[in-house]
């Protein structure tokens, strides 16, 4: 393909929008209060939306927003009038799954660029020709699918191809899974999923009934249902050469910490990727920045055929420290005194790495920390907004971790 591959990021809300900007994505999704697939988490209201699309065009970065849901007939007056007021928004492409609301949209969003979600399950190219000629430009294809499958659905350059590359995997087909409807009254196709299957289960024998036998798989508990998330940082190439337009790594409901070592690291490897192509390096320094966020271990998912077939459980991978999110920087001062937003306490002298926009993370160390009134403390407390004097710089968006050891 003649054009750079998308990579796609996902925005809960402003806060993750700005840090997906921030960390180099070419495009985020995003949601309305209502009608896309994760309700739970923050979104945006209508004026929202609007001041999320105006700000990422300053950055040159698209915006898509996601209404996936499959409605019901109560809410086909409501959600015809929310693709209205989308469309005076105008966001760079709708996310769609269900047929009716794809014909609502055609009709009250002329011109509007449609994609079709992974909730749709296309499977093949004729599907995929199908939904092209029902007015989608662009094809979220079925997670169960190999690579092999994706690229006879892309390369004859019908539609666009959008797949997912980094992070957790719906056990269900396609996503549509029923467990969260009867466990807690809440519709996983509808944006509510409680996500039954990241519960810990244990076992009851018949005879022995209110005697609980845990079901051992390791020391964080244990998940019956739960699938390894994917990650395909070790083959941006083969998944490029497929002819996939986009590259999407899921998290709407995961915090900033993630979004920003996510998109960093996609974004140096395919940048890398082009600056070289014969010589595509998987460098220790993504791997081990991947293993620092959340996750369940990695695999390959279904892209070479075999669910078995894993690249090596980077959880395995244990660094000499880890990681704790301690703060976001909105603004730098009088040299190397970044103003910080506190999520997580930390004292004078801890040890901290710096994730930059750019390049390999940067160690460093509290050397001062002041509150908003210029006085000296001796720790910042979760919740308040201090500044901390670095011997490196810094940028604003930029976010420190303390190094435990």
């Amino acid at each position: 393909m003649n054009r750079k591959i998308e990579l796609l990021a996902p925005a809960g809300n402003f806060e993750k929008l700005e840090i997906a900007i921030h960390y180099g994505a070419d495009a985020v999704y995003l949601a309305g209060k209502d009608y896309s697939l994760r309700n739970l988490s923050e979104n945006f209201t209508l004026e929202e939306l609007e001041r999320a699309v105006l700000f990422a065009r300053k950055s040159g970065v698209k915006v898509y927003v996601a209404c996936n849901i499959f409605s019901r007939n109560s809410e086909q007056g409501a959600i015809s009038d929310y693709l209205k007021n989308l469309a005076k928004i105008s966001p760079d492409a709708v996310i769609i799954a269900d047929p009716g609301i794809l014909l609502e949209a055609l009709k009250v969003m002329p011109g509007m660029p449609i994609h079709l979600s992974t909730q749709a399950n296309t499977t093949n190219y004729k599907a995929a020709l199908f939904w092209k000629n029902h007015g989608v430009s662009r094809i979220n294809a079925a997670r169960e699918l190999s690579l092999k499958e994706i690229e006879e659905i892309a390369l004859p350059g019908n539609v666009e191809v959008e797949v997912f590359v980094h992070g957790a995997m719906c056990i269900s087909y396609s996503g549509r899974c029923l467990l969260s409807n009867f466990m807690e009254n809440r519709d996983s196709n509808r944006g509510e999923c409680c996500q039954p299957c990241r519960f810990r289960y244990s076992v009851v024998e018949e005879t022995r009934p209110g005697r609980y036998m845990p079901v051992v798989e390791d020391n964080r508990g244990t998940y019956i249902f739960n699938s390894k998330d994917l990650c395909m940082i070790q083959f941006i190439p083969e998944m490029i050469k497929a002819g996939v337009s986009s590259l999407k790594i899921e998290g709407r409901m995961k915090g900033i910490n993630y979004v920003a070592s996510a998109v960093k690291v996609y974004r140096e490897a395919i940048d890398s990727y082009y600056e070289s192509p014969a010589e595509y390096p998987v460098k220790d320094e993504w791997i081990e920045e991947l293993s620092r966020i959340s996750n369940r271990g990695y695999c390959t998912g279904f892209y070479f055929g075999n669910t078995d077939d894993t690249v090596p459980n980077y959880m395995d991978i244990k660094p000499a420290t880890e990681r704790t999110f301690i703060g976001k920087v909105t603004g730098v001062e009088d040299g190397n005194f970044a103003v910080l937003v506190v999520r997580n306490r930390f004292f004078l002298n801890d040890p901290v790495d710096i994730l930059g926009k750019k390049g390999p993370v940067k160690k460093d160390t509290i050397k001062r920390i002041l509150d908003i009134e210029g006085n000296e403390l001796k720790a910042a407390r979760s919740g308040s907004t201090v500044k901390v004097l670095l011997e490196n710089e810094c940028s604003t968006n930029d976010l420190l971790r303390k190094i435990e050891s």
